[in-house]
């Protein structure tokens, strides 16, 4: 009798492990630590302190071509062509290890369904916006001398969303709703922020946000176009608005792609008067010299029509901010590169830098500077 017990019991311990192992199958832990080691010069002391600064040498807790970052998702197969999926992903900075205060999944938290038609995700995730356009960025998004956060804008994350993509051969279309998403208030100047304010019932407009986008892309040709309105409210009640429409494309032959692209944006604060209002321009060529050797070069040119320091301050017109971004980066393995990275500014700050990105990067501009050079090297590993 003891011992057919205890034959049960081990049997019952290694179907448990069979039941475990087949359902960590659905379920794989992913990540990028990005360490780079950047020079910077005529950079501010702090944005409150603009008069006085100099070169600056560390290592950014941006990342250099990628934000560090781990995450787990998964799937589960439901029968006839359905699956239930999630991604949970949270960042980190690879200068110190620690977590930003914004969350332990602040990247990404959704959960949905998916078929042959499409798939619907909840949760915090992406803009349709940058679904649709971010594969014709020069530098795919870089976390440096980039400037992805100036194209996006600062939500380019929303919270509360509902969001369709459907992937059809060659052609891809997301369309996304926030119930009410808000970006935190990261630094001074950041005169749209709302420290991250959700849902309000009582005022349902507030912090709401919406878009669409379309996308071909195969080997050779991508054309993308999308569309994405925030409506941040600040003070309770009273809605801004940041509209952005923006168009893309690439073309590829041999070991040579071209990319360009247009975004047009204005953003309003709730009394109607105009935060920003600029068209930007971009262009890039890429070119892989061997299988483990690619060389890029990419131009960005933002044509600042007007812009105010408050809801009742004169609109100004500042010089036009552009920026020159070569990047060398080579492969060691499947898995893990180094890359080598320089950034020409000019009247304005790296990856322009400023308060309508909140400072998110730390290149705050000295006063009277005409130009900012960066030169970053560093190692990436995907996992």
């Amino acid at each position: 009798m003891k011992l057919r017990l205890c034959t049960l019991a081990v049997l019952g311990t290694f179907s448990a492990w069979h039941e475990a192992a087949q359902a960590a199958n659905g379920v794989t832990l992913y990540g990028v630590i990005d360490a780079p080691i950047e020079y910077v010069n005529r950079v501010a002391t702090s944005v409150a302190t603009r008069n006085t600064g100099g070169s600056r040498v560390g290592m950014p807790s941006v990342g250099g071509l990628s934000a560090s970052r781990w995450g787990l998702r998964g799937t589960e197969d439901l029968g006839g062509g359905a699956q239930a999926l999630f991604v949970l992903e949270g960042a980190f900075m690879p200068d110190t290890g620690a977590s930003p205060s914004s969350g332990l999944f602040s990247r990404v938290a959704m959960v949905g369904l998916k078929n042959s038609l499409g798939q619907v995700t909840l949760g915090r995730q992406t803009t349709s916006l940058l679904d649709g356009l971010v594969n014709f960025a020069p530098l795919r998004f870089a976390a440096t001398y980039e400037p992805g956060i100036w194209w996006m804008g600062l939500n380019y994350r929303q919270s509360n969303m509902v969001k369709y993509t459907g992937q059809f051969g060659s052609l891809q279309a997301v369309a996304h709703y926030s119930f009410g998403t808000g970006v935190p208030a990261l630094s001074t100047g950041n005169l749209l922020a709302n420290g991250g304010a959700g849902e309000d019932p009582a005022h349902r407009k507030d912090n709401t946000a919406y878009g669409a986008s379309l996308m071909y892309l195969d080997d050779t040709f991508g054309l993308g176009i999308g569309y994405d309105q925030w409506n941040p409210a600040v003070v309770t009640g009273q809605t801004g608005k940041v509209r952005k429409l923006s168009v893309g494309g690439s073309y590829a032959t041999g070991p040579l792609k071209f990319s360009a692209g247009y975004r047009w944006n204005k953003a309003d604060f709730a009394n109607g008067n105009t935060f920003l209002r600029d068209d930007y321009w971009w262009a890039g060529v890429n070119y892989q010299v061997t299988p483990a050797l690619a060389l890029s070069l990419a131009y960005y040119y933002a044509d600042v029509k007007r812009t105010a320091a408050t809801p009742t301050a004169p609109s100004t017109n500042p010089p036009n901010m552009q920026q020159y971004t070569f990047l060398a980066d080579y492969n060691l393995s499947k898995r893990t590169d180094v890359y080598f990275s320089v950034g020409l500014a000019h009247n304005g700050s790296l990856s322009f830098d400023s308060a309508a990105t909140a400072y998110a990067f730390n290149y705050p501009t000295m006063t009277g500077q005409k130009n900012m050079v960066g030169v970053i090297t560093g190692v990436r590993h995907r996992f």
